[in-house]
């Protein structure tokens, strides 16, 4: 296996609600939903940067393909970060995230490590960090 990751499926519960959030509320850019010809195929994919995607698909759906029994997860089996280059740029961030109806879990703050973070969570309780490291600085073009 070669060390890439190439999609994110994030479940969730309402797929229209979850792809306005993204697309409308934090300005992802989306084809929007493919897929609803197929029992258990609607989609919607966003490209993130050069090669990963994020992708959104109803939590049944996901328990359809795999056999597992439906259930909604919990916001601290993993977190996504969103590293930019500086605090003003998290705190626009946080700022865009509630105004599109995101929970703020914590308000962005200096962290032990130097840096600058707060958490929010989308309408589907997926936890999110939106981090200004600097020693993990995005590449140019990429965040």
């Amino acid at each position: 296996m070669q060390p890439r990751v190439t999609v994110i499926t994030l479940g969730v519960e309402d797929l229209e609600r979850a792809v306005a959030f993204y697309r409308d509320g934090l300005g992802l850019s989306t084809a929007g939903i493919i897929g609803k010809e197929f029992e258990n195929g609607a989609v919607a994919f966003f490209d993130l940067q050069h090669g990963l995607r994020l992708a959104l698909w109803p939590r049944s759906s996901i328990a359809a393909d795999t056999g597992l029994p439906l259930r909604a997860g919990g916001p601290l089996e993993f977190t996504l970060g969103h590293n930019v280059l500086s605090k003003a740029e998290v705190d626009a961030v946080m700022q865009q995230a509630a105004k599109a109806g995101a929970a703020v879990v914590k308000a962005a703050a200096d962290t032990f490590y130097g840096g600058y973070a707060g958490y929010f969570t989308d309408p589907d309780g997926h936890l999110w960090e939106a981090v200004y490291n600097p020693q993990l600085l995005p590449e140019a073009g990429t965040d």
